[in-house]
């Protein structure tokens, strides 16, 4: 049995992990998909303050208030930058740590450099559209179930800009091992490909699936399964 502690994507939240969770209890694990401030049931916390530290910070808190021990901490597409911050600070409480179609930073990187600076520039737009300082969601990918994507619709909120702004700031010590599981049904930029030939040519553990971004909302038994072969 395993402990996982999910660090969940951009606009999201736990709800977002609903398919998962009783999967991953029916295989015996302990479960936790804390939602970021700002986000989900936390949405009346947001303000332009929140950052990448603020979200790091919801995760490290879940872990040291749960008083969580070799835990799995899967990060999915931003989350990816929230799990990094959160192995480098959980003081030894992470065993393992996987990238589900995840941005896998390096020290001092943010997340608008990882995307390249159209992406960027449009995110921008979508904020300066609106109130300024939160990015709108982009699109789910169309493989999504109607039904699930007019459910999740009222869910997707704009997240605070300075999420995507702030550079990830790492310390010295080593992160625990490294896994990612990339998914190649890809959008028109295929932003995490990088990371997935980055994990190849350091040698972590590795899979694909024939996914789109969202796989533990389009195909959570697979992704169950697949998770299983990352934690053994």
């Amino acid at each position: 049995m395993a402990t996982i502690v999910v660090a969940h994507g951009a606009w999201s939240s736990a709800w977002a992990w609903q398919k998962m969770r009783p999967l991953l209890r029916e295989a015996g694990h302990d479960v936790f998909t804390p939602s970021y401030t700002g986000l989900g049931e936390r949405a009346h916390l947001a303000s332009p303050e929140v950052d990448l530290d603020t979200h790091i910070a919801d995760v490290l808190g879940v872990l040291q208030y749960e008083d969580l021990r070799d835990v799995v901490l899967i990060g999915h597409s931003y989350g990816g930058m929230v799990a990094t911050g959160v192995a480098d600070r959980a003081e030894g409480r992470v065993a393992k740590l996987i990238y589900l179609d995840a941005f896998a930073p390096k020290d001092g990187q943010s997340l608008f450099q990882l995307v390249g600076p159209e992406t960027e520039a449009r995110m921008r737009a979508g904020a300066a559209a609106g109130d300024g300082w939160r990015v709108p969601s982009n699109p789910m990918p169309p493989d999504t179930p109607p039904d699930y994507v007019e459910w999740a619709a009222s869910r997707r909120l704009p997240q605070p800009m300075k999420c995507f702004e702030q550079r990830l700031s790492l310390s010295a010590r080593p992160l625990p091992v490294r896994s990612y599981v990339y998914c190649t049904r890809i959008a028109p930029q295929d932003v995490f490909r990088q990371f997935a030939d980055r994990a190849r040519a350091e040698g972590w553990r590795h899979a694909q699936m024939d996914a789109s971004h969202n796989p533990h909302i389009t195909c959570p038994a697979d992704l169950r399964d697949v998770l299983r072969g990352m934690m053994d």
